[in-house]
């Protein structure tokens, strides 16, 4: 499930600064709507979670107690206690709970390292919350979240039926 190519390329060249502030701006954001979403996560605080949008060439950190991500090119990622690696869509699918990462890991479209346990610990936490996307990020822009919703919906949806059909 992978991004349609216009839109990797331009993503690519996309200075690493401009990515990470609109990363945490949207952690931020998703963590003010799902306060539980770290709570559960307690036990693994201080783990460091490597998210890798292989499609991308994008790895994103996140250690649940700072409530930070940082992000760096490339993929290989050092010093992570979790690695979860696939494409963009994939891994926004998994986060919003609307794709089976069991079907996904063992048909290869997912990759995961490390601390299983946490792996699961996330995969678990995030199921719970209900994550929708276009919803807790739109909900941001204050009398214009209608409209940014709706719009952060239509670029879900066109990239989903451009990028893959294994949406469950």
């Amino acid at each position: 499930m992978d991004l349609p190519r216009f839109v990797r390329l331009l993503l690519r060249p996309m200075p690493v600064a401009a990515i990470q502030l609109v990363a945490q701006a949207s952690l931020d954001r998703v963590v003010a709507r799902h306060p539980q979403l770290f709570d559960r996560l307690r036990e693994y605080e201080n783990r460091r979670f490597a998210i890798v949008a292989t499609d991308l060439g994008l790895c994103f950190i996140v250690v649940p107690r700072s409530r930070r991500v940082s992000v760096q090119r490339g993929t290989s990622v050092p010093k992570a206690d979790v690695r979860i690696a696939g494409s963009l869509l994939t891994l926004l699918s998994l986060a919003e709970g609307r794709l089976d990462g069991d079907a996904e890991f063992f048909a290869r479209g997912l990759s995961i390292e490390g601390d299983m346990e946490a792996a699961l610990a996330l995969r678990n936490a995030m199921e719970d919350c209900r994550l929708d996307l276009p919803t807790d990020l739109g909900s941001a822009a204050g009398p214009l979240s209608r409209p940014v919703e709706r719009g952060l919906s239509g670029i879900r949806s066109y990239l989903l039926s451009h990028g893959g059909d294994r949406w469950n």
